[in-house]
């Protein structure tokens, strides 16, 4: 690729509310700084990725997950000679949203809000980007770059459901400034794939520290298996540990240099030469040859049959579900104990669901205890 390339988002479009830049950070330098400094990102510390938090000290959480997914996104963006920054951004930033208790918190969470618009984790990022963390005077809100934003909101393609975009954001907040209808920037779609590689691999690794499964039963997997079969012979007790992180890094090494390959030739192939060539095109750019999707499917069944549908977890998960559930009732009944006058002005409901969904998993299961 060309240095002078267009493809990448260099210039800002702007914010929301104007603000004057700095002279030390970009637009998007300035964004990652304000969603690393944000009290949800240190929240996600204690927010479950698929173990709950209190099981285990080197079990991957919803923090650690976001700082893999960005040190993969800003790898990828660099060879690619797009911005870093915005691809870091954006991964930093993609899981704020998440309720405690992983996927089957967001699960129990929107089930409570069903008679009162829904919860979506990715448009719950955004609410809290654009009117939760307040830290500022002047607006509510991180007041982020209309880039990131953006891409926060077109994390899996176009805006597709627009009715639920408008129930929990509003869509006259955009200010005719974001086009829903078309594909985000390449740098977007990089941190959505990162996030694929990232939790395919560190969940497989996960799931071998918890004894879900063994290193040995990859080799179901034809992807993993010619991996495995590369080491086998080296492979003993006392290095087995090691043999994991050599297989997952292979693994996430392979699947990186398929994407750039692939995402090099879809770039020529559809004539992508400019930012106005990627939101005009009807498909990912960014993405995978049918070789490696076809096998992080496989990969993604695995881990399904293997880990999340695994007896433990989905009791752990039950469990989880019952507390936000019992949580949304004991608040609902009386929100004035839990919540400030100002918080429910607007929206009693869903003062309580932005209240349960940036809670950890420890603060939810305390609550909960103590209001039995």
């Amino acid at each position: 690729m060309k240095k002078d390339t267009l493809l990448g988002v260099f210039k800002s479009k702007g914010r929301l509310n104007k603000e004057a830049n700095s002279k030390y950070r970009s637009p998007f330098q300035r964004d990652r700084d304000r969603i690393i400094h944000s009290a949800s990102f240190r929240r996600l510390k204690h927010k479950t990725q698929v173990f709950v938090n209190t099981e285990g000290d080197h079990f991957r959480t919803r923090i650690t997950h976001s700082i893999e997914v960005a040190q993969i996104a800003r790898s990828i963006a660099k060879y690619l000679k797009l911005n870093e920054d915005l691809a870091e951004t954006l991964s930093l930033a993609h899981d704020l949203g998440h309720t405690p208790f992983g996927h089957a918190g967001e699960d129990a969470l929107d089930e409570c809000m069903e008679n009162y618009g829904g919860f979506d984790h990715n448009l719950q990022t955004l609410r809290i980007v654009m009117f939760l963390e307040n830290k500022y005077f002047k607006f509510a809100g991180l007041n982020l770059t209309l880039e990131t934003l953006e891409g926060l909101l077109k994390h899996n393609g176009p805006a597709d459901d627009l009715s639920m975009v408008n129930k929990l954001i509003g869509l006259k907040t955009f200010k005719n400034k974001i086009n829903f209808n078309t594909y985000p920037s390449l740098e977007a779609q990089i941190s959505a794939i990162s996030d694929d590689i990232a939790y395919n691999n560190h969940d497989i690794q996960d799931g071998i520290k918890a004894n879900l499964f063994k290193l040995e039963e990859l080799v179901e997997l034809d992807f993993f298996k010619k991996i495995y079969q590369k080491y086998k012979n080296k492979i003993n007790k006392k290095n087995y540990k090691i043999a994991i992180y050599q297989i997952i890094r292979d693994s996430i090494d392979i699947m990186i240099r398929d994407l750039l390959s692939n995402t090099e030739k879809n770039i020529k192939k559809f004539k992508i030469k400019s930012l106005k060539d990627v939101s005009k095109s009807n498909q990912l750019i960014v993405s995978f040859s049918d070789r490696i999707e076809n096998s992080e499917q496989e990969i993604r069944s695995f881990l399904r049959h293997r880990m999340y549908d695994n007896k433990s977890v989905l009791y752990k998960n039950q469990r989880g579900k019952t507390i936000i559930k019992k949580l949304f009732k004991i608040i609902k009944s009386n929100p004035r104990k839990f919540l400030t006058k100002e918080q429910l002005t607007k929206d009693k409901y869903r003062a309580i669901s932005d209240f349960i969904s940036g809670m950890t998993d420890r603060y939810a299961i305390n609550l909960y205890n103590d209001n039995k």
